[in-house]
């Protein structure tokens, strides 16, 4: 069974940095797109950043030039740093992956289970 797990969310001042990381348990041959999606409180859900597997990069307009998404395709891993936090990045953060290429066929749209980030003095 393919799970992906966040970790690295908590609660940090205006200013500050933090870096979320996501693992893909399980048998796992290979990942397409990985993003980072968030949810604050009352709002719709939105991409924050999106990762190919060959490096291709998409940020939304509000963390362009704070945040940096990477990944590490050997340990199937999608990494978030997040620098220069606002309160207005307080949310749930969510990993995802498009398709997870796994023995007998392919797992498409997987999605963490969040982790809390918040910003506040």
């Amino acid at each position: 069974q393919v799970q992906l797990v966040e970790s690295g969310g908590g609660l940090v001042q205006p200013g500050e940095s933090l870096t979320l990381s996501c693992a893909a348990s399980g048998s796992i041959f290979s990942i397409t797109d990985m993003a980072w999606y968030r949810q604050a409180p009352g709002k719709q859900r939105e991409l924050v950043a999106r990762i190919s597997a060959g490096g291709n990069l998409i940020y939304a307009d509000s963390v362009k030039g704070r945040f940096t998404i990477s990944r590490d395709n050997a340990k199937s891993t999608v990494f978030l740093l997040m620098n220069s936090l606002k309160p207005e990045d307080t949310a749930v953060y969510y990993c995802t992956a498009d398709k997870l290429w796994v023995p007998g066929g392919v797992r498409h749209d997987q999605w963490g289970q969040g982790t809390q980030v918040t910003v506040s003095s």
